[in-house]
């Protein structure tokens, strides 16, 4: 894999000229035409998926639970969680060129799309990605991230994704790992499934449907009085269901005509009410297992929340923010070191995506401007403008004070203020002529070393040829001078 083209097998180099003329690399690899429901090889690694085994299923018995309103919700609600977040491309040490290049690619995708299929990752424990190469010049991009149904896919012994394919037979075919990345949660060697969220909702879900179901049930038969009909011992079965419509109508509309010797009596399901509290408890106690397995608390939405609590899940949920967020920044970094790779050389660095929430990275900003400031470090009028996104006009610069003037002259004392006056006055061309001269070798090589390492290791080599006696002995003759000072001071103020 160079420059120049693609390694499409262990012993087959296509170039990027050859790719632009096979349809091969441009196709869809996994389709529904070619996708096999049925087979199971001896290549194929089960999903230990504890659920999954149970119940003898494949992942698609978690698409079902979208369906339920309380997972469905929470589903939608991590998505945009992690959608509302900041994101951006970081050059880091990239090149500028490599970083135009993957920006202007970036560009040209559908980011809130991929980024909904990579967010399947969490829900079902791994979600393939098909990347669909096309010729851009001289170079090879995905001009498309198509999410691929998980079940379409498996493990094979080796930890190796396999496509379910017709023709493939009961093994599988296996992907290759240019056409195909899979973004997963939790996945380990014995597990490169992955952990799947959805599988904590299952049965929860599955209670609360029967418990609703039962529910409803329940208060169809007790929710509304007994309407109980009498007619005489000889009538006929016509005459019976003459009362029966009636009765039904009654309940209805409140209304019914009954014959004179039959009679109507109302019953209420007294004592019945407080057994579906054990329904709405069932309910309840469902929709909270279902908030904890997907947002990692409850508290934020049951009405016996007080607002700590609410504060305490809130920071759990945004745990989980952060860790979708991070599964989808791997997955989109993972397909850009594919292409700087494959166009730019492996030893070339790559850009990185990064997600982040805004207002954090603008308070830890904020804390460290403040600390630089506090410390005496002085920023441009530029840097906070464009640092915190100020119009012009907005920052009225102040004449910096003289940088002798380490406090203001009235609150100090006298002698104090006299030592300060005086290194005020000094001469500063031989001080800083002293500087220069020590500190030239120093920048000869700030200007030469190309990295940290190089710089620290010739920073090393100079230091014992630093040419400091001159600044040492200016230096020397002030601290002696104002030791002398401070002491003369000291005796007077005794004498006094």
């Amino acid at each position: 894999m160079n420059h120049r083209g693609l390694w499409v097998s262990p012993t087959q180099f296509l170039s990027f000229a050859e790719a632009k003329r096979d349809p091969a690399l441009t196709r869809h690899v996994a389709t529904r035409a070619r996708f096999d429901g049925g087979s199971l090889g001896g290549l194929n690694l089960p999903n230990p998926d504890p659920i999954l085994k149970a119940q003898g299923k494949d992942i698609t018995v978690y698409r079902d639970l979208r369906s339920a309103a309380r997972v469905g919700g929470n589903i939608r609600r991590r998505k945009a969680a992690v959608l509302s977040l900041e994101r951006d491309l970081k050059r880091g040490q990239a090149p500028i060129k490599v970083e135009r290049f993957i920006r202007d690619w970036l560009a040209d995708l559908d980011l809130d799309r991929i980024l909904r299929e990579l967010l399947d990752a969490p829900l079902f424990g791994y979600q393939p990605i098909e990347l669909m190469w096309q010729p851009l010049g001289l170079h090879q991009v995905p001009n498309d991230l198509l999410g691929k149904p998980a079940e379409w896919f498996f493990y094979d012994q080796h930890n190796a994704l396999r496509f379910r394919a017709h023709e493939a037979g009961p093994d599988g075919e296996l992907c290759d790992t240019q056409r195909f990345i899979v973004a997963r949660q939790d996945a380990t060697y014995a597990n490169p499934y992955g952990f799947p969220d959805l599988s904590m909702c299952f049965w929860p879900t599955v209670f609360m449907k029967g418990g609703l179901k039962f529910w409803v049930q329940f208060t169809e038969k007790y929710g509304s009085p007994w309407v109980i009909g009498k007619h005489p011992r000889g009538a006929t079965d016509a005459e019976t269901d003459l009362l029966l419509d009636s009765l039904e109508a009654m309940v209805q509309d409140a209304v019914a005509a009954i014959p004179d010797d039959a009679s109507v009596q109302i019953v209420e399901a007294a004592g019945k009410a407080n057994s579906a509290t054990v329904y709405r408890e069932l309910l309840e106690y469902c929709r909270s297992e279902i908030n904890v397995a997907m947002l990692g608390q409850d508290q934020t939405t049951e009405k016996d929340s007080n607002r700590a609590s609410a504060t305490v899940g809130a920071e759990v949920t945004k745990d989980i923010r952060d860790s979708d967020a991070g599964i989808v920044a791997q997955g989109l970094n993972t397909i850009i070191r594919k292409i700087v790779d494959l166009n730019f050389g492996q030893h070339v660095s790559a850009p990185v995506y990064e997600l982040w929430e805004q207002k954090e990275i603008d308070k830890l900003q904020a804390d460290r401007d403040k600390s630089l400031s506090d410390a005496g470090v002085q920023f441009s009028a530029q840097y906070w403008t464009r640092t915190y996104n100020l119009q012009p006009g907005d920052l009225i610069e102040k004449p910096l004070a003289h940088a002798a003037n380490f406090a203001e002259p009235s609150s100090l004392p006298s002698d104090q203020h006299a030592l300060y006056q005086c290194i005020a006055h000094l001469p500063s061309e031989p001080l800083q002529g002293h500087v220069q001269t020590t500190l030239a070798p120093v920048l000869d090589a700030l200007k030469r070393g190309d990295t940290e390492a190089q710089l620290l290791q010739q920073l090393a080599e100079l230091q014992p040829e630093l040419n400091d006696q001159a600044l040492q002995s200016t230096l020397t003759r002030l601290m002696f001078m104002a030791d002398l000072w401070g002491r003369l001071n000291a005796s007077a103020d005794r004498e006094d």
